[in-house]
């Protein structure tokens, strides 16, 4: 209710000048329940989410289009955060997420897990639809990075009522089906964003597209499809292609940087094992259905938008058919 009646306060500029003004000790308010996973800070102008982009709760389970990229910790941390305004203004030329935005995030959870357009790089396929989300609705990206592609609505208990999920980089918060004093949303816009009653603009979760905010009401710089400004991935391997037919079915994480990630194909179970090893880098043991493995270890690479330039050490090798490594240097999805 708290939230509810700064986001009234903010909205009385909207009438003059199309502008906003949210008090940063009110935003940080979104991430307090994650506060050991998350940790904010602001300046004048900017409000600042920095994380290792790894959630909580299970991720990649029941996933059914795979692209086989698994989770691994990304550096969001110091020059390298996420960063939305303070003082967000309406552009003259919102920017609509079925035509653009079709690569990098567009919002941040209150858990620290960067937000992507439901709509992926090809700039047709809905991710959702498509059965390439896990039951939290994320999945790894290009570079290895976990990420959602629509509202994180499975964290409306931990962050409590009345509070965003999640802030799109243009500054607007987002909220869950509902409003901030819990009545029903309504009358939103083609972006999935409004005012009510005087208050502020903010973005809905909806139960169909466009899932989350369907774009950017406010100003915002976007470059060659995609927020300028923005945290780069570490990608540690090349990128893979699809495997067809695959289910994800488990993943663990486990002790020391390790992870086991388990998936059904042609109803036989298989399993990707990994390790971070220190100073950069991974091992990863692949095994098949019949039990036969290889290794592959990469060294670290470094940050870039599209997964990063990076090393390769092969290891051993047998054959495992549809699990062979794809290209490197393409950009994230």
């Amino acid at each position: 209710m708290f939230f509810a009646l700064a986001l009234a306060a903010a909205g009385a500029a909207e009438r003059s000048r199309n502008a906003f003004e949210f008090d940063p000790q009110i935003v940080a308010r979104s991430f307090r329940a994650f506060a050991g996973d998350v940790s904010v800070r602001w300046d004048e102008e900017y409000f600042y989410v920095e994380s290792n982009s790894l959630p909580r709760h299970r991720m990649m389970v029941g996933i059914r289009a795979w692209n086989r990229q698994v989770p691994i910790p990304q550096p969001y941390i110091g020059d390298n955060a996420f960063r939305f305004p303070l003082r967000p203004r309406f552009a003259k030329n919102p920017i609509s997420g079925k035509e653009s935005l079709f690569r990098g995030a567009i919002a941040v959870a209150a858990n620290g897990i960067p937000i992507f357009n439901p709509i992926k790089q090809d700039g047709r396929t809905d991710t959702y639809l498509a059965g390439e989300l896990d039951e939290f609705g994320g999945h790894a990206g290009r570079a290895d990075d976990y990420h959602y592609h629509i509202a994180p609505v499975h964290l409306a208990d931990r962050v409590g009522a009345g509070l965003p999920l999640a802030w799109s980089l243009d500054g607007f918060p987002i909220f869950g089906y509902v409003e901030p004093d819990g009545s029903a949303a309504q009358g939103l816009d083609r972006l999935n964003g409004h005012s009510q009653s005087g208050g502020a603009y903010h973005y809905h979760a909806t139960r169909e597209y466009p899932w989350v905010n369907g774009g950017f009401r406010g100003e915002i710089e976007v470059r060659n499809g995609e927020v300028a400004i923005q945290p780069r991935t570490r990608g540690i391997r090349p990128f893979t292609r699809p495997l067809r037919g695959a289910t994800v079915t488990g993943f663990e994480q486990l002790e020391n940087g390790a992870y086991r990630l388990e998936f059904d194909l042609h109803d036989r179970m298989h399993s990707v094992s990994y390790t971070l090893l220190p100073g950069g880098g991974a091992e990863f043991i692949f095994t098949d259905g019949e039990g036969k493995s290889r290794t592959e270890t990469y060294a670290a690479g470094r940050p870039r938008a599209g997964g990063g330039k990076r090393m390769l050490r092969q290891g051993r090798r047998q054959q495992d058919q549809g699990l062979r490594p794809g290209r490197a240097g393409a950009p994230r999805n």
